[in-house]
């Protein structure tokens, strides 16, 4: 499965780079794979803020509201009661609650593949002979996504991710950087172009290959 392949200067190469098929071709697609690895993501990622006071931690309410009988309402130990206003929360989150999703590791491999070859049949894949900023220019950045018309949200995997990549990449609107062994379902799927160099790209092969 070939693909076209650009220079470091963003020129078309001669020879077109070749995408594994295990990898880059899979079909039929599994979107119930994908939906629980890109789901899994958001999960393990999420951050658990969110607390609310029960009954017990709402200030006030140490009075009983009015006697137990004879007044002809209902009775009412405390005016923190859930129903009432200004009262606690009930079954409310407390800050403890665990939103992690655990998917296997060769389901997760999997969902890994099943984008790829999305993008891959979308066009979305180009590929770069190398990826290089030792002065960490943003502009020089910008220039090259330009010359190989990288568009809309782009995803940038290289193999090694140092602070000259980071400092030549950071400051640019809609551009992702990951390393390749740290592509996951979320970016490829929301990425509407992939540029991977070629060293990443063998990265690929010997991680997400047959032989693992």
């Amino acid at each position: 499965m070939a693909v076209g392949t650009y220079t470091k200067t963003g020129t078309k190469a001669t020879t077109a780079a070749t995408l594994n098929k295990a990898i880059f071709a899979i079909i039929p697609e599994n979107h119930d794979l994908l939906k629980s690895a890109y789901t899994a993501y958001l999960a393990n990622g999420r951050i658990n803020l969110a607390v609310t006071k029960t009954r017990g931690l709402v200030s006030g309410g140490g009075r009983k509201p009015w006697r137990q009988k004879g007044t002809g309402r209902a009775r009412f130990g405390s005016s923190r009661n859930p129903i009432w206003r200004s009262g606690g929360i009930a079954f409310g989150p407390t800050g403890k609650e665990n939103y992690t999703k655990i998917l296997p590791l060769t389901q997760k491999r999997q969902a890994i593949r099943q984008a790829l070859s999305l993008a891959a049949k979308d066009d979305h894949i180009k590929i770069i002979e190398t990826f290089e900023c030792p002065e960490g220019s943003v502009k020089q950045t910008v220039q090259l996504l330009k010359k190989i018309e990288a568009k809309g949200s782009i995803l940038l995997v290289v193999s090694v991710k140092d602070d000259m990549v980071e400092r030549a990449t950071r400051n640019i609107a809609e551009l992702k950087v990951v390393s390749a062994r740290y592509l996951n379902v979320f970016d490829v799927l929301n990425a509407d172009t992939i540029v991977i160099s070629q060293k990443s790209l063998d990265e690929i092969g010997d991680w997400l290959g047959s032989k693992k």
